[in-house]
C-alpha cells in the first residue's frame, strides 16, 4: 500500500517538472519577443503561474489523493483478506482431502482383511461339511453292513430253525410210517438201559 502512494507522489512530482518544461519555452519565447515587455515582470508572471500551477497540483493531490489511498487501502486489505481466507480454504480442503484418503485406505485395507477372513472361515466351513459328510456317509455304510449282516444272519437262524422244525416233522411222519408198535417198545427199552448204564 505504501509502494502505491509513493509511486502515486512521484507520479505527480512528475507531472508537475513536466508541465514546467514543457511551459517555460514558451515563457522564454513570450519574453524574447518584442521588447515591449520588461522582462523582469515576465519571470515574475511566469513564476506566479508555475506557482499557482504547483500548489493547484499538489492541493488536488493533496485532497485527491487521500481518498483514492483509503480506497486503495481498502481494497488491499479486501483482497489480502480474500486471499487469506482462500488460503485458509484451500489448507482445509487439503487437510480434508488428506483425512479422507487416509480414511479411504484404511477402508479398503479392512474391507480386503474382511474378505479374506470370510473366504477363510468359508473354506473351514466347507472343509468341516465335507468331513462331516464324510463321515456320516461311513456312518451310514457301516450301520447298513451290520443291519444286513443282523437280517442274514437272523434269516439263516430262521431257516435252520424252519428246516429243523420240518426235518422233525418229517422224521416224525416216516417214524410213525415205518415203526411199529412193538419197534417203540424195543427203542424205549434200549435207551432206558442206556440211561441205567450212563448212572
Amino acid at each position: 500500500m505504501k509502494k502505491a502512494n509513493a509511486n502515486l507522489i512521484s507520479s505527480l512530482i512528475q507531472l508537475t517538472i513536466m508541465s514546467g518544461l514543457v511551459l517555460l519555452p514558451a515563457v522564454v519565447l513570450a519574453s524574447g519577443g518584442g521588447g515591449h515587455a520588461d522582462s523582469g515582470v515576465i519571470l515574475k508572471d511566469f513564476a506566479y503561474r508555475c506557482f499557482n500551477f504547483a500548489l493547484l497540483v499538489g492541493l488536488v493531490a493533496y485532497f485527491v489523493t487521500k481518498p483514492i489511498r483509503k480506497g486503495l487501502k481498502g481494497r488491499t486489505e479486501e483482497i489480502e483478506k480474500t486471499l487469506a481466507d482462500a488460503q485458509a480454504a484451500k489448507e482445509a480442503a487439503e487437510a480434508k482431502h488428506l483425512e479422507y484418503s487416509e480414511k479411504l485406505a484404511k477402508a479398503t485395507e479392512e474391507i480386503a482383511g474382511i474378505t479374506d477372513s470370510i473366504r477363510r472361515e468359508g473354506e473351514l466351513e466347507r472343509d468341516k461339511i465335507i468331513a462331516a459328510a464324510k463321515e456320516l456317509a461311513i456312518n451310514v455304510e457301516q450301520e447298513a453292513e451290520n443291519k444286513a449282516a443282523g437280517v442274514v444272519t437272523k434269516a439263516r437262524t430262521e431257516l435252520r430253525e424252519e428246516a429243523a422244525s420240518l426235518a422233525v416233522e418229517l422224521a416224525k411222519d416216516m417214524l410213525k410210517k415205518q415203526v411199529s408198535a412193538d419197534d417203540q417198545k424195543r427203542l424205549v427199552e434200549e435207551y432206558m438201559q442206556k440211561v441205567g448204564e450212563l448212572h
